[in-house]
């Protein structure tokens, strides 16, 4: 058995044997998936994973090979959809990546990004928690909810997710929940830009016995060093004790005065209370140059001794992969293309794209590229070889090697590009009008 082929079904035999513990996975387990139908549960299941951007009455058609007497309705589908529970596809999500270990630095540290996402969903104007009115992006207004991921740096996969919606988003309880739920094991290091740096998160961090380096604001290192001003380079650990009481007689460090860092009420903060009204953490904090006068600062807790300011550079640098594989998450696998409208089934949809980014990558990671002669060196053709894999996943392709047929679309990889960011606001694709 070749290693696509393994993927492959390791994958399907995560999705049989869900159906002896289907009561996990469903709404109302003494009704649901009880009577033999088209969609039972283990179709259904395998069609979510298999479906691409068309209409659901066509992603239908394509999957029951277009025979008449075997294709459901999209009525039928919508009815079986509502029976499921969202910890189906995130259940799969976890399992495939439980099945195919991820890299590690050094044999040790798993590199992981957090970052969130926007997705455009369909505009309902009665929806006050994704609706966001007439702005600059829109002059009708536009619905959009928010994800927040994990994403393994070096295995290029997602690892959970939580989506919420885009006018009530919280990245720091978001990251908080991925951190206190996280399964793989390890030393994770969690890697994040400035819109996560809070202190609850980095006590999560701590508590969990976790490794984090996350990008801070000037004004956020200012605060947490009690200084005026910042030197252009700066490598130092920091300790502060926290508290929501600002009476100096209530300390129980009186002596370490300059340690302590007021924390207000309305802030979240999980690991103060009553019987425990002081946090003390030590953090480390490194300040480097990126350009010209440009000048980053990481909060982090790792050993000097391991990482050095240059590495952890390198580290957050490695960051940015996160941000590109947005965009494939998006267009090449097609996320942005809903087949719903209300945030739970939009959910169901998410989790599957990314389990589906996952099988393509680990088999694109398994595939050699010919060294070829020339100035560049070559990377896979992401696009073509996730075209592929979906295809081979869907049983719609002949017999064949299909790593050969991913290295044969290749690009050169040409480092230290850059191109500015256009943020624009896209119309979502509307359900009827589809072609794929």
């Amino acid at each position: 058995m070749s290693f696509p082929q393994k993927v492959k079904s390791t994958l399907w035999a995560i999705v049989n044997s869900m159906t002896s513990s289907m009561d996990k996975f469903v709404k109302n387990p003494e009704k649901d998936f009880t009577r033999d139908r088209k969609l039972g549960f283990l179709q259904l299941v395998r069609f979510f994973l298999c479906m691409e951007s068309g209409c659901i009455s066509h992603e239908l058609l394509k999957y029951f090979y277009f025979l008449p007497d075997e294709v459901p309705t999209a009525s039928a589908f919508i009815q079986q959809r509502a029976k499921l529970r969202p910890d189906t596809f995130l259940h799969i999500l976890r399992q495939l990546n439980l099945r195919f270990p991820t890299q590690k630095l050094w044999g040790k540290y798993s590199l992981i990004a957090a970052d969130g996402c926007e997705f455009n969903i369909a505009r309902n104007p009665q929806d006050p928690s994704t609706f966001h009115p007439t702005s600059g992006r829109s002059k009708k207004g536009f619905n959009s909810i928010h994800t927040i991921s994990l994403y393994d740096l070096l295995s290029k996969r997602y690892l959970d997710a939580i989506i919420q919606p885009g006018r009530r988003k919280n990245e720091f309880a978001a990251l908080c929940q991925l951190i206190d739920r996280y399964i793989y094991g390890g030393s994770p290091v969690f890697v994040a830009d400035r819109g996560f740096a809070s202190y609850n998160v980095f006590a999560h961090a701590l508590e969990k016995g976790c490794f984090f380096a996350i990008r801070a604001k000037d004004v956020n290192i200012k605060r947490l060093l009690a200084i005026g001003s910042l030197p252009s380079q700066m490598d130092r650990w920091a300790e502060v004790i926290l508290t929501r009481s600002m009476a100096k007689k209530k300390r129980q460090h009186p002596e370490l005065e300059s340690l302590y860092r007021y924390i207000c009420k309305t802030v979240s903060f999980d690991f103060i209370t009553e019987s425990s009204p002081e946090y003390r953490m030590r953090l480390r904090v490194v300040r480097f140059q990126i350009a010209e006068g440009v000048y980053e600062n990481v909060i982090t807790n790792l050993p000097e001794d391991e990482f050095s300011s240059e590495q952890i550079r390198h580290i957050y640098h490695l960051r940015w992969n996160q941000e590109t594989s947005f965009r494939d998450l998006k267009h090449t696998i097609g996320t942005a293309n809903f087949h719903a409208k209300s945030q739970e089934y939009i959910e169901f949809e998410i989790l599957c794209r990314m389990t589906l980014y996952n099988f393509c990558t680990i088999i694109i990671m398994d595939t050699a590229i010919k060294k070829e002669t020339g100035k560049w060196a070559y990377q896979v053709n992401l696009s073509m070889a996730i075209k592929i894999c979906f295809a081979f996943l869907s049983d719609h392709m002949g017999p064949g090697n299909i790593n050969d047929l991913i290295s044969r679309y290749i690009l050169p990889i040409r480092p230290d590009r850059t191109y500015a960011r256009q943020l624009r606001f896209q119309v979502p694709a509307s359900f009827a009008y589809r072609f794929v």
